[in-house]
């Protein structure tokens, strides 16, 4: 058998005095035995706090330290023992730190310091303490935890500066794209399922998903959510007048625990796999037209300042719409006729060139009728101009109800208008112009309770009839308009197209 070291005390130095010291000692004084075959271990001397700080006797560590041993934690345990044994190797000071489990139950974090000492018989023997490192731990946690949150918000600022600044240079007409990179951004900065963005009718009856972006493996939603009505989730509704009336951020932390009143919106999330959410008010010019959202499909963990930071983004994303709407309103300003709100010869020529690029690559037909209100000089002497606008606004309506969405319907200049038929031969835009004037004469008009007789002359050509010239857009207004003088000398009232003059 291993010889094993004597419980000696020091000479001249009584146990008493001996356990008096080792008591004003921070921590826990030990010797401890390894035999050389590594099957038997002892502390030969240990001070009474490791009774009192983790319920172990003494003496019982003086026969055997598996006592000890049994109080590291169980992730720590293995990382001991390799140390150990790398210390008996070496010969080198064995220091290591690991929690240990205290006599409440509780671990806390120890560290040990002992020197080393080869015995004659091959085992070894360290004398050294270990102590309580908690403190220390904690600070060390704390400053690791400051430093992530520094890195985190230094990485928050830096995606926001550079979001912004894309905004702030996006060209008319990328606002969609700018609203995707945005989502991808803080779908991946945040770690989340979806990014999204929907959009409220104006009655708030319905909501549409206008953007959304999915991590990796995640199903898309968005073609499921175009105008989905809100009447059947009350709980929602009243999120909603929430967002509108106290800009309040939605957050549902688990689906499961959505009140009673949301059964509706708990099956339809359940059905979509979110588990967790929040949806902030976006608005524009003061008034909420939408919210941004993020979802995850599993539970976690979400930080404190989570709805502070979507605000944030919300806040970003509702100015670059903001701005976005400013630019359609400049830009319709500028292609659209003040008065009656049609379109202007500044949309009509671009458009046109379109209309006739798709006719020479797939031969689309296509035809256009100058229209000009007969004796409209008159009215604007004898009545005034405001008279005169008031003919104009209520003709304005003759052509949009007699014309479809796909045709081009413009206020060209003066009483002069001008539309674009789409689809049609020449046979058929004479019935279409046709059913217009007719509609003007049947029409009922009268300004400031004066009856007015309302006629107007039209000039008709079609892409097909212009074989002898290049088909411009120039080319075939000026033969509408050519055509139209025609109906004006040939008495108003009237069309002039290929087949000549024609009356109603």
């Amino acid at each position: 058998m291993a010889s094993q070291p004597d419980d000696e005390q020091p000479e001249g130095l009584s146990a008493r005095f001996f356990q008096k010291l080792a008591s004003g000692v921070p921590g826990v004084l030990f010797t401890y035995w390894l035999s050389a075959d590594h099957q038997s271990h002892r502390y030969p001397y240990v001070s009474d706090q490791v009774k009192e700080l983790f319920g172990v006797e003494p003496q019982k560590l003086r026969e055997n330290a598996d006592s000890v041993f049994r109080v590291i934690h169980p992730d720590d345990a293995a990382g001991v023992g390799e140390s150990i044994l790398h210390s008996v190797r070496t010969l080198q000071p064995w220091c290591y730190r690991a929690r240990l489990r205290m006599k409440n139950g509780e671990y806390q974090w120890y560290e040990a310091h002992s020197v080393p000492e080869r015995q004659p018989d091959g085992s070894t023997l360290w004398y050294g303490q270990f102590h309580n490192i908690q403190h220390y731990k904690e600070l060390e946690q704390h400053l690791r935890d400051s430093e992530a949150e520094f890195s985190f918000q230094a990485g928050f600022q830096k995606l926001i500066a550079r979001l912004s600044s894309e905004f702030i240079h996006l060209g008319f007409g990328s606002i969609d794209d700018c609203i995707d990179e945005l989502l991808r951004s803080i779908g991946a900065f945040f770690s989340v399922d979806r990014a999204y963005v929907y959009a409220f009718s104006p009655d708030l009856a319905t909501m549409t998903n206008t953007h959304e972006w999915c991590a990796p493996g995640v199903p898309s939603l968005m073609a499921d959510q175009q105008a989905v009505p809100i009447d059947d989730f009350r709980w929602w509704q009243q999120q909603i007048r929430l967002m509108e009336s106290q800009s309040q951020v939605v957050f549902i932390e688990d689906t499961a625990d959505l009140p009673p009143e949301a059964e509706n919106e708990r099956a339809l999330l359940e059905q979509q796999g979110v588990s967790s959410m929040f949806c902030v008010p976006v608005r524009i010019r003061g008034q909420v037209m939408g919210f941004f959202g993020v979802d995850s499909l599993s539970r976690r963990s979400w930080r404190r300042d989570m709805a502070d930071l979507l605000i944030i983004v919300s806040g970003l994303l509702s100015g670059a719409l903001e701005r976005n709407r400013l630019e359609e309103d400049l830009l319709n300003q500028s292609i659209r006729d003040p008065l009656t709100g049609l379109h202007n010869r500044r949309y009509l020529m671009p458009r046109l060139d379109e209309i006739l690029a798709a006719s020479n690559r797939h031969g689309d037909r296509f035809c256009l009728a100058m229209f000009d209100i007969d004796h409209f000089k008159r009215i604007n002497d004898n009545l005034g101009h405001l008279a005169g606008d008031q003919v104009l606004m209520r003709f304005t309506d003759v052509l949009l109800a007699h014309t479809r969405t796909t045709d081009v319907v413009s206020r060209f200049g003066g009483e002069e208008f001008l539309v674009v038929f789409t689809g049609v031969t020449e046979r058929d835009v004479q019935t279409l112009v046709m059913r217009i004037m007719e509609a003007v004469r049947e029409e009922e008009w009268s300004v400031d309770g004066k009856e007015l007789s309302i006629t107007v002359s039209a000039g008709a050509v079609c892409v097909s009839e212009l074989t002898d010239e290049p088909a411009t857009p120039e080319a075939m207004i000026a033969r509408a308009d050519d055509r139209l003088y025609q109906a004006k000398e040939g008495g108003r009232d009237c069309l002039v197209d290929a087949a000549g003059l024609s009356r109603i």
